[in-house]
């Protein structure tokens, strides 16, 4: 454990970017060193700190894509370019894949932020993604445009952007779990990632486990410290903290979660059910 890591660092907001009517990005002024798939914990001063995951780490930036959807969240949204926040991580465990594979992204939400960042790792590797990137309509799609810019270079042509709405306002009406399963029914795809909301993820891993394809899924749970010692982000089934062997977990470490696509617990561990 890298000590350093564990402590908060006061970080300067260089740009804020409005990306939908629910979603800004937030670049700040650090690298943290951060790898896809993990978070870091964002502390304002007075109110409270909380997790989110990463969006990009460049080596000189760190970008955090936040939907306000509570207290916290909405007081980040209030935040201007120059306002300084504090930043504790990077945390957790990290999207991994070969050389040269055939890939599904399963994206929902805001979860096109932290696979955004991932398909720039993948497709180095020479690998084919299929990203699916779904939404209830057209105005709150995340980040397609950055998708199709990465995927229109010589190095990605292989590669698509799916998307899905649930009003039918761009692409397939629908569940974007609809399209996973018709391209994984057309595909050989070596591996399921996906991050979102956990219904969607659940859907996507008996998918993957009906029909023999490998996962790696974002399970997010209450993370409170980021390294273990709370334990406040344990899962059923395992009684694993989800700060340090997650987020991201294989498809046969989730498939032993009780509670995953279930339920999960509030900061005072009482169930909640999705």
């Amino acid at each position: 454990m890298k000590i350093v890591n564990t402590l908060p660092r006061a970080v300067t907001i260089k740009e804020v970017r409005v990306e939908t009517e629910q979603v800004k990005t937030f670049v700040l002024d650090i690298s943290v060193g951060a790898k896809p798939g993990q978070f870091v914990n964002v502390w304002i001063p007075g109110l409270d700190e909380k997790p989110f995951s990463v969006a990009m780490d460049n080596g000189s930036e760190l970008h955090l894509a936040i939907a306000a959807v509570g207290p916290f969240s909405n007081k980040m949204h209030e935040l201007k370019a120059g306002d300084r926040v504090g930043v504790r991580g990077p945390f957790g465990t990290r999207f991994t894949c070969k050389e040269g594979e055939h890939l599904a992204f399963l994206a929902g939400g805001y979860g096109a932020a932290p696979l955004y960042f991932f398909a720039h790792e993948a497709v180095a590797k020479a690998c084919t993604v299929e990203f699916i990137v779904g939404a209830r309509r057209k105005d709150l799609l995340l980040f397609t445009d950055r998708i199709e810019k990465l995927f229109s270079t010589s190095s990605a042509l292989r590669s698509s952007l799916h998307v899905a709405t649930n009003d039918g306002s761009a692409g397939h009406k629908g569940f974007n779990t609809e399209v996973l399963e018709e391209i994984v029914g057309k595909e050989k795809i070596s591996c399921i990632y996906t991050v979102g909301p956990e219904i969607m993820m659940f859907k996507a891993m008996k998918l993957a486990q009906a029909k023999g394809i490998d996962a790696q899924i974002s399970v997010e749970r209450y993370m409170k410290c980021g390294f273990g010692i709370c334990g406040n982000c344990c899962v059923d089934g395992l009684g694993v903290p989800t700060c340090i062997e997650g987020p991201v977990m294989p498809l046969k470490k989730v498939l032993k979660l009780r509670d995953f696509g279930s339920y999960h617990r509030d900061k005072l561990g009482k169930k909640i059910a999705f």
